[in-house]
């Protein structure tokens, strides 16, 4: 796998990549600012992003009319703006997550809660899989938890070709191996080895092995592979929740592990990871990734939220 993601420079020198090769080089530029500096410059670009991307706004505004109806038209519109902050500076922690060395990282991670957890699940010697969520600080928080433990994150590939060559290439690096998201018997593989996986399966992949389960009170599109993996690897299953401080640096939160599941109801299953999600997206709800399409899979009869025209509760 990893002679695959050597980056090879020639295939990738046609006009068509510049701009994707301009953006790539300002990020790794950027990845040497002090971490204060990148922050402040992820804010004002969040700002930036806001402004110039009206179809990813809609897309916003929408989860969070669906997500939180009380706050009213105010509330969503400062709290959209938040997002985008969040999103800006999660480019700069993308960077850091790809080019910083594991010291510089390492000194950013200023709170570790249930780490014990974490530790026994790992020596009971039965695999530990990680529940996740696809919350801004995501692609930081792999190096993070590298920290604590040799953990095996699992990944979607990115469209753009020259953007998954570099994506792969920096995380192979990193980590002790990388899995694709939909690869479940390698998945599978590491967890009977003992192996730590890092799996987020809180995004909307259509009706296939999925039902509607809620999600901030909406039904939502929710895979069952998580319950099949769990039964089928015999691993211990720990929710992992990662944010960012106020203060700068970070925090992870990593659970007793999951008794009884999976519990044989997919339905069940489904509805408990998404209210883990939700814990943390109560906490820090502008660290979510809300410029994901969470709700564009409906029950039979709903019409797609995102669609100009559609109606929205």
């Amino acid at each position: 796998m990893r002679e695959d993601a050597t980056l090879h420079l020639r295939r990738y020198l046609a006009p068509r990549h510049w701009p994707m090769w301009t953006g790539l080089g300002l990020l790794w530029l950027g990845s040497r600012l002090p971490y204060g500096m990148q922050m402040a410059l992820g804010r004002r670009l969040g700002d930036l992003s806001r402004l110039l991307l009206p179809a990813r706004r809609r897309v916003v505004d929408t989860n969070l009319r669906l997500a939180f109806p009380e706050l009213g038209p105010a509330g969503r519109r400062r709290l959209l703006a938040e997002h985008f902050r969040a999103a800006g500076m999660a480019l700069f922690e993308g960077a850091l997550a790809w080019w910083a060395p594991q010291a510089r990282l390492q000194g950013l991670l200023k709170e570790v809660e249930g780490e014990e957890h974490l530790e026994a699940a790992m020596a009971a010697g039965r695999g530990v899989l990680l529940l996740g969520g696809h919350y801004t600080t995501l692609e930081i928080a792999g190096p993070l938890v590298l920290t604590l433990c040799p953990v095996v994150p699992t990944y979607k590939p990115a469209r753009n070709p020259l953007f998954e060559a570099v994506m792969r290439r920096a995380r192979e690096r990193r980590f002790p191996a990388l899995l694709p998201s939909r690869d479940m018997r390698a998945i599978i593989r590491t967890l009977r080895a003992g192996g730590v996986v890092w799996y987020a399966p809180d995004q909307d992949f259509g009706r296939r092995n999925a039902v509607f389960a809620p999600f901030m009170g909406v039904p939502a599109a929710t895979l069952t592979l998580t319950a099949r993996l769990a039964r089928t690897s015999g691993a211990t299953v720990i929710k992992l929740w990662h944010e960012r401080l106020p203060e700068g640096g970070y925090r992870l939160r990593f659970s007793p592990p999951w008794e009884g599941y999976p519990s044989g109801d997919e339905e069940a299953d489904a509805t408990r990871y998404n209210r883990a999600v939700e814990e943390q997206v109560h906490r820090t709800p502008e660290q979510y990734l809300w410029l994901h399409r969470r709700y564009k899979t409906r029950p039979a009869g709903e019409p797609n939220p995102y669609r100009s025209g559609s109606s929205s509760r």
